[in-house]
C-alpha cells in the first residue's frame, strides 16, 4: 500500500517531464533518455510475454490437451526463427536469406487476417444498419461494399482503368480512413496520457 503513491509520483513525474521535453529544450535530452528506457522496458516486456506464451503452449503439448498440434506447430516455429535469427546473427552477419522465408510465411498471413478483416467489416456493416437504420449506417455499408467490390472485381474486368479507379479510391477513400483512425489513435492515447498525468488513471497499482 505504501508503494501506490511512489509509483502514482514516479508515472506523473516521467509524463510531465517527457511532456516539458517537446517546449523546453533544455529538457530534450531527458525525453530522449527516458523515451530509450521505455522502449528498452517494453522489449523487456514483450521477451517476457514470449516467454509465458512457450511456457503456456509447452504445458499444453507435455499434458497432450485437445489441439495440442496447433501448439507444438507454434513451438517448432519460435525455435525455428529463434535458432535462425541467433545463426544469421552469429555466423552469416545478415539477415537478406530470410527473407524468402517471410514473404512466404508472415505475407500470406498478413493477407489472409486483410481478407478476415474485410468480410468481418462488411458484415459488422450490416449488422449496424439492420440495429440502426439510418443514414450513417448506410454510408458505412456502402463504403464497405464499394472497397471490397472495386478490390475484387474492376482490376479484372476494367484492367488499366480499374487500376486509375481503384488507386484513386486507396488514396483517397482508404487513405482518408486510415488517417481518421490514426487521428483517432493518437486522440485516445493523448487523453490516456493525460489522465495518467493527472491521477486520473492509475494503471500501474494504485486506486
Amino acid at each position: 500500500m505504501k508503494t501506490r503513491p511512489i509509483a502514482t509520483a514516479m508515472a506523473i513525474g516521467a509524463g510531465l517531464i517527457v511532456l516539458s521535453g517537446y517546449f523546453i529544450p533544455a529538457l530534450d535530452f531527458i525525453r530522449i533518455e527516458m523515451i530509450q528506457w521505455a522502449v528498452v522496458a517494453g522489449g523487456t516486456a514483450a521477451l517476457v510475454g514470449i516467454g509465458n506464451l512457450f511456457t503456456v503452449h509447452f504445458q499444453k503439448v507435455r499434458r497432450r490437451e485437445k489441439d495440442s498440434f496447433y501448439s507444438l506447430t507454434l513451438l517448432v516455429s519460435m525455435l525455428g526463427t529463434l535458432l535462425a535469427g541467433m545463426f544469421s546473427l552469429f555466423f552469416n552477419r545478415s539477415l537478406a536469406w530470410l527473407q524468402p522465408a517471410v514473404n512466404a510465411i508472415i505475407v500470406p498471413v498478413e493477407a489472409s487476417l486483410m481478407a478476415l478483416l474485410a468480410v468481418t467489416l462488411l458484415y459488422a456493416s450490416i449488422r449496424l444498419l439492420r440495429r440502426r437504420p439510418d443514414w450513417m449506417s448506410a454510408l458505412f455499408l456502402l463504403s464497405a461494399v464499394t472497397i471490397i467490390g472495386a478490390t475484387a472485381i474492376l482490376p479484372l474486368f476494367l484492367r488499366d482503368i480499374g487500376d486509375v479507379i481503384l488507386s484513386w479510391m486507396s488514396l483517397l477513400l482508404a487513405g482518408g480512413g486510415s488517417r481518421g483512425l490514426l487521428m483517432g489513435v493518437a486522440l485516445g492515447a493523448l487523453t490516456t496520457g493525460l489522465r495518467i498525468i493527472f491521477g486520473i488513471d492509475r494503471p500501474y497499482g494504485g486506486k
